[in-house]
């Protein structure tokens, strides 16, 4: 999955690539993205590289 983040002013733009919808580990919900845990970017704040943990998904 792609995951891609970059600063535009005061803020972080965070763009995933959409999956169909998939079982959470716990089958609560369907995840329609996610890092699959942390993932660190080339961003950098106060000179440090960002991690980012992402996961969005749906009610089942």
């Amino acid at each position: 999955m792609a995951v891609t983040a970059k600063i535009e002013g005061r803020k972080l733009i965070i763009t995933a690539d959409l999956e169909a919808p998939t079982p959470s580990a716990s089958g609560k919900t369907l995840v329609v993205a996610s890092t699959r845990g942390n993932m660190k970017t080339d961003v950098l704040v106060e000179g440090k590289p960002l991690t980012i943990g992402l996961n969005a998904y749906i009610a089942k």
